[in-house]
């Protein structure tokens, strides 16, 4: 029963590093591009946040993997 919890703990842990190191590299790269180019800052919040939503679909995937370990 502990090593099930451990695998499912793990499976979070690692699983939500590589998502929130994409989600906040696309954050900062969105300031920059709005910092420098002001007035494409519509097309740049498009761009960020359909990119946000497919890294947030890989953490996703890790909470389905972590349910799924019996």
């Amino acid at each position: 029963m502990d090593n099930v919890m451990l695998a499912k703990a793990l499976a979070i842990g690692i699983g939500s590093i590589g998502p929130g190191l994409g989600i906040g590299f696309i954050g900062a790269k969105a300031m920059e591009a709005t910092g420098r180019n002001p007035e494409a800052a519509n097309k740049i919040l498009v761009s960020m946040l359909l990119a946000c939503a497919f890294t947030e679909a890989i953490a996703i995937y890790a909470l389905i993997i972590a349910f799924s370990i019996k």
